[in-house]
């Protein structure tokens, strides 16, 4: 079982135990000077205990003032070879090989992170996302540029490194000099292919004078960027013969740049899995050298399939490994059914770095904790009850089971999860239950008593006698006084989503937000006429552009309707009134769908102090958010009590 996966590998003079890659992403756990840090060094020691074959790290900066994020790594100076000397002496004690990628992020970044300096670019066009002005680079700034890399290539070595990736994808300034879509120069360094991509023949050729032939160097670039304009494919062919012809050990093709309306470097749960493979696939077929394939692989058996068929020679899992790094390990032990899988949320690898915080994980909430998890048994076992099993409430029983507590989970539904159950539901979000099913496994594991159709009581608590008492009783529906809303066909969308309720053919959606979009498409996936109405001035607002630009596709091929700026003043049996630019309408419909939002549900909580017992409140039943929220929540008071 899954021989290809766990065979070795070699890339240039580098052997590499099986063919299970963490590909890099941007973590901010590094200081702001760039150096490594115990969490950045333990996040990363966790997956080569996990059993990866080679971990590529984040883009280390050339330079003080090239960097997309605050507190990434950066090897620009001698000082900073000693403390990432130390990871790369953690990582090799488990058998795991280390890349270091390199880059510089041109336009993609901010002044705001790279020390007030304004970036640069081969051509003034701002980044969508980071929207700063580039001024465009002199030649002496890319002299500069190529020199740098060169000497960073120096210290990646000196720091016990076995290779480096030099990032040239993803729209960072090297791509962004492969790519006419940005590059408008007329001089050597733009115009045709060859004049594009000479900065990548001298920067390579600067790297090799300083860490020599047979020191690995690979090279990773997006074969399609998914822009108007744009590289495709059909010149990421000539590209990487010219790679290969150059010198490079291995190609890493990838996919995207920054911005809301493409496929995206990190795709979400809308975008198929292992889209960019016959990218690989075309690609490995006019080279010698090995080749990596990534995006939305998150089976063990489907990355050995793919190299079995000969598409690739590795597999990248990044947020495989984000979600669970013990992955290979798992798979190679044949335990599938323990690995956490991804589920393409994005909440916490891509929406944290998006406000500038540390990468997280919704489906693995010890992200970036490993540096000060403590997983040893307690001294003092403990009975303690948790009431409420959505995410909040599992995570916490979870790990209080898992450190010796004896756990007892009251659930007043048949089945845990909690509202994200209902999650599971909309077009594109049915790997959300991988988690629960991961959950039920570990609730079993560490014996968990799970009480199933039954509402917890002040009664039941104060004869269970427990030491310690967890409130994660979540959220309940909010209900405007808007005239008819008690009528008989206005339903919630989490019993419309889970097919508790008959619903009409044409329905009324009340709230725009992300659950009431998504029931939208979901009531469209069925044929259902759906309209939303939303009192903002906008759908989403507290989604991310690129989840926002996916999920809009999805309702506009299902033929969602929405009036947004309009508030709704009365349901009738047959239709809405509502009032919108300073006019009232009716609406017909069959059916309201209520998503308009949530609120602590305390009724127990209250109950219970109000006899005097003490109580732990978490999530939901403090304030209402999200599950990558009451996930970590429910992590950390469990690893705590």
């Amino acid at each position: 079982m899954l021989d290809y996966l766990f065979s070795k590998g070699m890339i240039g003079s580098c052997e590499i135990k099986n063919r299970l890659v963490v590909t890099a992403m941007v973590t901010n756990y590094c200081d702001n000077k760039g150096y490594a840090t115990e969490r950045y060094i333990r996040y990363h020691e966790e997956k080569a205990k996990g059993g990866w074959g080679l971990i590529i790290t984040e883009d280390y900066a050339i330079d003080a003032h090239c960097m997309g994020y605050e507190c990434i790594a950066g090897l620009y100076n001698d000082d900073q070879i000693a403390s990432h000397a130390k990871l790369t002496e953690r990582i090799h004690k488990y058998g795991t090989k280390i890349f270091a990628q390199i880059y510089h992020a041109g336009k993609q970044q901010s002044a705001k992170v790279n020390g007030g300096v304004q970036p640069m670019a081969p051509s003034a066009i701002p980044c969508p996302w980071c929207r700063d002005l580039p001024r465009e680079m002199t030649k002496a700034d890319i002299q500069t540029v190529i020199h740098n890399f060169g000497e960073c290539a120096r210290r990646v070595k000196e720091a016990g490194f076995d290779g480096i990736e030099l990032h040239a994808g993803h729209g960072y300034l090297l791509a962004q000099f492969l790519s006419p879509y940005i590059n408008k120069r007329i001089d050597e360094y733009g115009g045709c292919l060859d004049n594009r991509a000479r900065i990548v023949k001298e920067v390579l050729d600067a790297m090799r004078a300083q860490v020599g032939d047979d020191f690995p160097i690979m090279i990773r670039f997006s074969a399609d960027e998914d822009m108007p304009g744009a590289r495709d494919i059909s010149e990421s062919r000539v590209l990487a013969k010219m790679f290969e012809e150059w010198g490079f050990d291995a190609l890493h093709v990838s996919s995207g740049v920054y911005g809301d309306y493409n496929k995206q470097i990190v795709s979400p749960m809308y975008v198929k899995h292992a889209w960019t493979v016959d990218y690989a696939e075309e690609i490995k077929k006019i080279v010698k050298i090995p080749v990596i394939t990534v995006n939305r692989i998150n089976d063990p058996r489907m990355a050995d399939g793919l190299i079995a068929m000969g598409k690739t020679d590795f597999v990248g899992m990044g947020r495989g490994s984000l979600a669970d790094p013990e992955l290979p390990n798992k798979a190679k032990a044949g335990k599938l059914d323990d690995i956490r899988y991804c589920i393409g949320c994005l909440q916490g690898c891509t929406g944290a770095l998006y406000e500038g915080g540390p990468v997280t994980c919704l489906v693995n909430p010890s992200v970036g904790l490993e540096y000060k998890c403590d997983y040893s048994k307690v001294d003092h076992p403990k009975k303690i009850a948790v009431i409420g099993a959505g995410p909040a409430g599992l995570e916490t029983a979870i790990h209080a089971a898992r450190r010796g507590h004896m756990v007892t989970l009251y659930e007043k539904k048949d089945k845990i999860g909690g509202q994200f159950v209902s999650a599971a539901y909309p077009p594109c979000k049915g790997e959300f239950t991988t988690f629960l099913s991961w959950a039920n496994k570990q609730l079993d594991k560490y014996g968990v008593r799970v009480l199933l159709n039954t509402s917890a009581t002040v009664e039941m608590i104060q004869n269970g006698e427990y030491d310690d008492v967890v409130i994660c009783t979540g959220g309940l529906p909010l209900v405007p006084p808007i005239k008819g809303i008690d009528l008989p066909h206005v339903k919630y969308a989490e019993d419309v989503l889970t097919g508790k309720v008959e619903i009409g053919d044409s329905c009324i959606v009340a709230g725009g937000g992300e659950v009431g979009c998504e029931t939208a498409a979901h009531l469209g996936m069925i044929q259902k006429q759906a309209t939303i109405v939303e009192m903002k001035p906008a759908l989403m607002e507290e989604l991310d552009g690129v989840s926002k630009e996916n999920l809009m596709t999805v309702m506009n091929r299902f033929h969602v309707k929405s009036f947004v700026n309009t508030k709704v003043l009365e349901i009738k049996e047959h239709s809405v009134l509502v009032e919108t630019s300073n006019q009232q309408i009716e609406l017909p419909c069959d059916s309201v769908v209520l998503a308009m939002g949530y609120k602590p549900n305390t009724t127990l909580a209250d109950e219970l102090e109000s006899a005097g017992i003490k109580i732990h409140k978490i999530a939901g039943a403090v304030k209402t958010s999200n599950a990558l929220i009451a996930n970590r929540e429910g992590f950390e008071l469990g690893m705590t009590l």
